[in-house]
């Protein structure tokens, strides 16, 4: 007897059973029959799937830093579950398909919103790989071989020189203890020795220590610079990069993070000196993208599960789904994921479009740090929200929501948290104030009073950059909507998060609750 408890969420194509993000992919242009996005979501929502992600995060990684005699390993173990999830997401060309000709940032993004929800942790060294390669394909040598050995379908979780692998990961090292987001400030230091550098200085946060390389930031003379690090040297020797000890992390636990010492590590400089951050820039904006991607991908997966339950759940006498206050509540979040999903792939194409289009580039600038606050700050209370409909099983660690829930934060801290976030919006209206008139000129919805609603923007008033931001986001997403959802969907947005400057929740009319169930249930 099963005792009024509904069957696990699982075994279910996470692309064909949702029909919003479909829809959204069709009207951005993408071919939803190519890029094996429907095998790939079958994999991403298999039960093996999901209980490779269960024991890649309760078995955690372990760090070996050095060996039974003494000598330094500086390795990190990880549980084989973690390997596997690494393979399916290298073997749909997620570490490097926003390169890769036929693919692009759209159809990669399409792939990475399904593995997202499949396991988020193993997303990280993903992304990062995928990103690394925007600054060393413009390279030569070393990291133009790198960027080479890296764009393949496989995954190769062995520690050896790069020759002697099948496909390389890359990491990314910034924040230091005394500065965190203020990267100027960065005290590691890179001295010039020939054809190289020596790096001597440490990182606070280095992500994926086990990556094959990693971009890092250090002061050489002529100021902060770029440097690539790579974990062997051409003579067989390990690099200087020494792990001190790995984060204890709220959530995405089956990704390593460590503290990092350089001991004059060898470090090849990419760029020009003293232009660290122009260098690196490329590879944090493409790591941004991938963070909005993946909190509305948690977003969508917390809906699903919570209707997945509600609709076979029976309390006081019929399912949960039915009840009125759940299904206002149910009705609520399903705009919420309409929004979030309409956002970060319109997102996506502008990143495909930005070297053809003046526009496309205004919109990549300007909206790419204001999706990324938006969607990643909305998605811890969204998962509380979605658990709560569970009651205390989703409180509880056997079933997915809790480990959601733990991991829902993390986007909206990593790459810039919120006032970052909000301040580089801010940095790209002053360097270019005409990216917000080209963005608004996309929006139907942008009558001549949303346009003065959002000068303040312009205007550098940073004590409203987060209502304007936000009131911005809403306005474009309801422009969005307006392209591919039903009318009643568009209008419930606009009067719930546009009118009267306010956000009403949980004020939707009982037709434009039904109409945002229907579309949000997972589809068998």
């Amino acid at each position: 007897m099963d005792a009024n408890q509904p069957a696990p969420f699982s075994d279910v194509n996470l692309f064909t059973s949702d029909q919003v993000l479909r829809q959204v992919l069709e009207a951005q242009g993408l071919d939803l029959a190519g890029h094996g996005l429907v095998a790939f979501g079958a994999v991403a929502g298999s039960a093996e799937a999901q209980h490779l992600a269960e024991l890649a995060n309760t078995i955690t990684p372990v760090l070996h830093a050095y060996d039974r005699i003494g000598e330094r390993l500086d390795e990190v173990e990880y549980h084989p579950a973690y390997h596997r999830l690494m393979e399916s997401s290298a073997g749909q060309g997620l570490t490097f398909g926003a390169f890769e000709p036929g693919t692009g940032h759209l159809a990669r993004a399409a792939g990475f919103y399904l593995a997202a929800q499949m396991e988020a942790g193993h997303c990280c060294p993903v992304t990062m790989t995928n990103a690394a390669l925007a600054v060393l394909r413009e390279g030569s040598g070393l990291a133009a071989d790198l960027a080479r050995r890296a764009m393949v379908r496989d995954y190769d979780p062995r520690f050896l020189p790069a020759a002697d692998k099948r496909a390389l990961t890359f990491g990314m090292g910034m924040t230091e203890r005394q500065g965190g987001s203020d990267v100027r400030t960065n005290t590691t230091r890179a001295v010039p020795a020939g054809d190289h550098h020596l790096i001597h200085g440490e990182k606070w946060f280095m992500s994926a220590p086990m990556s094959d390389a990693f971009l890092i930031l250090a002061q050489a003379p002529a100021g902060l610079s770029c440097f690539l690090l790579p974990r062997w040297l051409p003579d067989g020797r390990r690099n200087a990069i020494h792990l001190r000890r790995l984060k204890d992390k709220l959530g995405n636990r089956s990704n390593a993070s460590s503290e990092v010492v350089f001991d004059g590590a060898h470090g090849l400089l990419l760029g020009a000196e003293g232009r660290g951050i122009a260098t690196i820039i490329d590879m944090v904006t493409l790591t941004r993208l991938d963070c909005a991607v993946s909190s509305a991908a948690l977003a969508r997966f917390a809906l699903a599960v919570a209707l997945h339950h509600c609709r076979q759940r029976i309390v006081f006498g019929r399912p949960l789904i039915e009840q009125p206050l759940m299904r206002q509540m149910l009705a609520d979040l399903a705009l919420e994921v309409e929004a979030a999903t309409a956002l970060v792939f319109r997102l996506a194409r502008a990143f495909d479009r930005q070297t053809e289009d003046a526009t496309e580039q205004s919109f990549m600038r300007l909206m790419t740090p204001a999706i990324k606050y938006w969607v990643c700050k909305n998605l811890p209370g969204f998962a509380f929200e979605a658990m709560e409909c569970l009651g205390g099983n989703g409180y509880v660690e056997d079933w997915p929501l809790a480990r959601l829930y733990r991991e829902a934060p993390i986007n909206a801290i990593w790459e810039g948290s919120g006032n970052i976030m909000c301040l580089d919006v801010q940095r790209a209206l002053r360097s270019s104030p005409e990216a917000l008139e080209r963005v608004l000129d996309q929006c139907p919805l942008a009558s001549s009073a949303e346009r003065a609603l959002l000068q303040p923007l312009i205007e550098a008033d940073s004590v409203s950059l987060r209502r304007d931001i936000e009131r911005l986001v809403h306005l474009v997403a309801a422009s969005l909507l307006a392209r591919h959802a039903p009318g009643v969907v568009v209008d419930a947005y606009v009067r719930t998060r546009l009118e009267s400057g306010a956000r009403r929740r949980y004020s939707l009319e009982r037709s434009e609750i039904d109409v945002l169930i229907d579309r949000a249930m997972p589809e068998p």
